[in-house]
């Protein structure tokens, strides 16, 4: 059985005390963003996740998404757990209230996120996926669209999806056949198929509102010709009443590895009526900022999996007894010591804590600059944050998912046998955490859009966002000897990624092979020194925090030690990554295709 408790106390502590964000109640969404407001979102939130969802999740996994004559079952007791969730308001926690929403910071909805995705993955998927959709139609939508559609998508009483992916291709959405022809009444009829839709067809909601890529005959080729569609399951009339069912349906869903609980469509669209959002040809734009949401989400998805599985293994290793502690028995009354003595077992477990904590940090981070990016009101700010955002986004994407894979595999080997056996709850949290390495975007892409987009645009712009703040910590703590063992690593580490953004710089100008072969290592470099800087914040804080608050001191104390762990036994593998990465692209590239 999976353990979860959700870190509230966590998520306080960096909200107001590492980030400070009570020094911005003076910004739109975050005026009425008290503490005890905050604490009591996070408690119902907890609560919801723990009780109602957590419980879900092994039964979901077991059972699956029935599909039945176009339509699909979700697993016993998804219905009732979606209608607690939008009692509860929180589908519209971060939206807009002119359409309905609570219009709280989206760094608060994030948390929300976390630990929805800790306590059932498969569940948050489908809440996950209108969130998306409000997002594409709040910002690229007319406002007869917003009125029509978004009010019911923040309720909750209404789905959206995003469709990209077709049979024949996938990233390279240029490809795509999927065609939109327009109509005398300025909709168009969309026809063509859609494979791996998350959300394509379920029964937790009336409606389900696609967002649809499609190409206009006559457009530009490749990905210059796509444009972006409204294309609801049921068409909508006067006001929120639904009319005739449309052109869409689902095909199948698929039978995968992981996330049963989340029905994954093929999506058949004939003669579809679909609404245009946003311009003819400019479907990408729209799309992105779907896309970029559900990326962050995604990379979410890693921690927040890793943290269940931190958990688990933590309370197993604590009870379970094997062997002696090699410095002598520990609890001598008893047959064996509980396994937490052995250090190989402390090594794995605090490898994942570390991750965790850290990567929390870092998510909140880059999400109260997500917030600052539209509502700030200083325009230079907002545009400081964007490019924050923007060049952090494939890195959290990536690295947390990538190594959120790495954790829950160490937490199944800290359950030994018993980690590989379905009760446990192990082994599906290995194949949950999967699919996030995957979908929107496989990691390689990521790694390679932070490398040939998001390094040189702007001349580099984006990147001085996330080195300067960097660079200042480590000046200002540079003559603190309390401060030494987490600021000389960080320092070194930032070196590092600072010799090998020169490096790719300057050998990817000449040779674009020579980019795209360091780019995951570079990825990787990046988020180690990320997490560097974000527990280097958390611990000058809780060195400040054990001066203040003297009930709370072994809470603060294990983020001194948890953080030294990190800076002397992960942040050192920043070396390796520099020595791969300028290694370059010949030992990739030398053997013939033919000898694979």
């Amino acid at each position: 059985m999976q353990t979860y408790r959700a870190p509230v106390e966590d998520f306080r502590f960096i909200l107001h005390d590492v980030l400070k964000v009570d020094n911005y109640r003076n910004l739109p969404s975050f005026e009425e963003l008290a503490p005890d407001l905050i604490s009591a979102i996070f408690q119902e939130g907890a609560k919801f996740c723990e009780e109602q969802l957590l419980p879900l999740n092994a039964s979901a996994d077991a059972e699956g998404c029935r599909y039945e004559d176009g339509e699909v079952k979700t697993p016993s007791g998804f219905k009732e757990a979606y209608e607690t969730y939008i009692q509860g308001g929180w589908t519209g926690l971060a939206s807009d209230p002119e359409y309905g929403g609570q219009g709280l910071p989206r760094v608060i909805a994030g948390c929300i996120g976390e630990m929805m995705m800790s306590a059932n993955l498969s569940f948050s998927t489908y809440p996950g996926l209108s969130t998306g959709a409000v997002e594409a139609i709040h910002n690229h939508g007319s406002e007869q669209q917003k009125t029509t559609y978004l009010p019911n998508l923040i309720s909750g009483k209404w789905g959206g999806t995003m469709n990209l992916t077709e049979p024949h291709c996938g990233t390279d959405l240029g490809l795509m056949r999927t065609k939109a022809e327009p109509q005398s009444d300025d909709t168009y009829s969309i026809t063509g198929t859609k494979i791996f839709i998350t959300s394509g067809e379920h029964d937790l909601t009336e409606n389900i509102v696609h967002l649809v890529l499609a190409k206009v005959p006559g457009g530009p080729p490749g990905i210059r010709g796509v444009s972006l569609f409204i294309v609801p399951k049921f068409l909508v009339t006067d006001g929120d009443a639904l009319g005739e069912r449309n052109g869409v349906r689902c095909g199948s869903i698929e039978h995968k590895m992981g996330i049963n609980g989340s029905a994954t469509c093929v999506m058949n669209y004939e003669d579809a009526t679909g609404y245009l959002l946003g311009g003819e040809h400019k479907g990408m734009r729209a799309m992105f900022t779907m896309m970029n949401a559900a990326r962050l989400a995604v990379g979410i998805q890693g921690l927040a999996l890793s943290e269940t599985a931190y958990q688990s293994a933590a309370a197993y290793a604590k009870e379970r007894r094997q062997g002696r502690a090699l410095s002598g028995a520990k609890e001598p009354d008893e047959a064996a010591d509980p396994i937490i003595v052995h250090p190989d077992i402390r090594r794995m477990l605090m490898s994942m804590r570390a991750f965790n904590e850290g990567a929390r940090a870092l998510a909140m981070w880059v999400g109260l600059h997500l917030d600052f990016s539209t509502v700030h009101p200083d325009e230079r700010t907002r545009q400081d944050s964007e490019d924050l955002v923007a060049l952090l986004t494939p890195v959290i994407k990536a690295y947390f998912t990538d190594y959120g894979f790495e954790a829950v595999n160490m937490g199944l080997q800290c359950f030994g046998g018993a980690g590989y056996i379905q009760e446990t709850g192990m082994e599906q949290l290995v194949r949950d955490a999967r699919i996030s390495q995957v979908y929107e975007g496989a990691n390689g892409i990521q790694a390679l859009d932070l490398v040939g987009r998001k390094l040189p645009a702007h001349m580099g712009r984006s990147l001085r966002q996330f080195f300067h703040p960097v660079d200042q910590f480590i000046q200002k703590h540079a003559g603190d000897e309390d401060m030494r063992p987490y600021v000389a690593p960080l320092a070194k580490s930032f070196g590092r990624l600072q010799q090998a953004t020169l490096w790719i710089g300057e050998q990817g100008l000449s040779d674009p092979d020579q980019a795209a072969a360091a780019a995951s290592d570079y990825l990787r470099l990046m988020g180690l020194v990320a997490l560097g800087f974000m527990w280097a914040r958390i611990v000058e804080t809780a060195r400040q925090k054990l001066d203040e608050d003297v009930d709370n001191r072994e809470f603060y104390e294990a983020k001194l030690v948890t953080g030294r762990f990190f800076m002397e036994r992960m942040l050192p593998d920043t070396s390796s990554l520099l020595s791969k990465l300028t290694s370059g692209a010949a030992n990739v590239m030398a053997l013939d295709a033919a000898a694979f």
